[in-house]
């Protein structure tokens, strides 16, 4: 499978990665280890999780999806197939949140314990911290590159302003700099990325990996109505997708699918990875099916027809 590289990293990662917020959550032990071995046997590498991963579930307190991929690397053995990103930054409980120094180097002891492994290969600030200066940030993030602990950095949900500031503050103290940018970014939440953080992640070379890719599962097609989705684990997320536009996307999407004879979440994610600005999308299954379904889009090469079609419904 053809690798791409993460920004100005020496990760080389597949068009896919795996999202592991449901490890723990709707996909239990068993079938999350079921996910992992064949997501990493189909030759994808890149698993994306973080430490608050799955604290809004009800009796959860965060650190369940670091907990069972650090079971799975202990069974597996397969550690050195992946290309490993977690996140710091986001609620953990009482005083533990944010990006201070005295927080991250605290943090990450926990994730490496969780993960039962002694490096991550991204670590990422899964949204920023406007009360810690970006300097003590990435002070900390110098420190955990020095000692091996972490090989390179990344951000979540970070404004181009406060990427450029982050960049800046890295050239002027030697600091490791920034290689990544994960977004919320998907064929119907386009015009924040496109107007707003794309022009910047390309002037800087930074790689990007999208999150909620599917649109929470509406762009898979599973949803007909809004009614549908009272429920669902997602519910909430996906029922504001049905508007007029919203609408005119699934049928397009339907379109395309049935000429390219692929399931409407293969064409979705398809159309992110021939976006030259996108490194991997990021994608999660609970189901072995689904898993299958997700891998086989890495093969759909959508021609520019159809990528003209998606773009002019789903214009904002």
């Amino acid at each position: 499978m053809q690798s791409r590289k993460l920004g100005k990293s020496d990760l080389l990662v597949a068009p896919l990665a795996l999202g592991g917020n449901v490890f723990g959550w709707t996909a239990d032990e068993a079938m999350s280890f079921r996910l992992l071995d064949e997501f990493v046997d189909s030759g994808l590498n890149l698993i994306d999780t973080a430490d608050s991963y799955s604290i809004w579930v009800a009796g959860h307190a965060g650190g369940e999806s670091e907990t069972i991929l650090g079971k799975w690397f202990k069974r597996s053995r397969k550690r050195n197939k992946v290309v490993l990103a977690t996140k710091v930054a986001s609620p953990m409980g009482e005083g533990k949140k944010g990006l201070s120094r005295r927080y991250i180097l605290e943090e990450v002891e926990e994730s490496l314990r969780r993960l039962q492994t002694e490096r991550i290969d991204l670590y990422q600030s899964h949204r920023d911290d406007p009360d810690t200066p970006v300097e003590e940030t990435l002070g900390a993030y110098a420190d955990l590159v020095k000692q091996g602990k972490v090989r390179h950095i990344g951000c979540s949900n970070f404004t181009a302003a406060r990427i450029e500031e982050s960049l800046a503050a890295s050239g002027r103290h030697g600091f490791p700099e920034y290689v990544s940018l994960q977004p919320n970014y998907n064929l119907h939440d386009r015009e924040d990325y496109e107007k707003n953080l794309e022009p910047t992640v390309v002037k800087h070379g930074l790689g990007v990996i999208p999150y909620f890719s599917l649109a929470a599962g509406f762009l898979t097609g599973k949803y007909k109505s809004k009614e549908e989705t009272a429920g669902a684990a997602r519910g909430g997320m996906v029922s504001k997708y049905f508007t007029e536009r919203g609408t005119r996307i699934l049928a397009s999407l339907e379109r395309v699918a049935k000429e390219h004879h692929a399931t409407q979440a293969q064409v979705a994610l398809a159309w992110l990875m021939a976006r030259p600005s996108i490194t991997a999308p990021i994608a999660s299954a609970t189901t072995q099916e689904q898993l299958r379904e997700i891998i086989a889009s890495t093969q759909l090469k959508l021609g520019e027809a159809s990528i003209e079609e998606l773009n002019r419904a789903s214009a904002y």
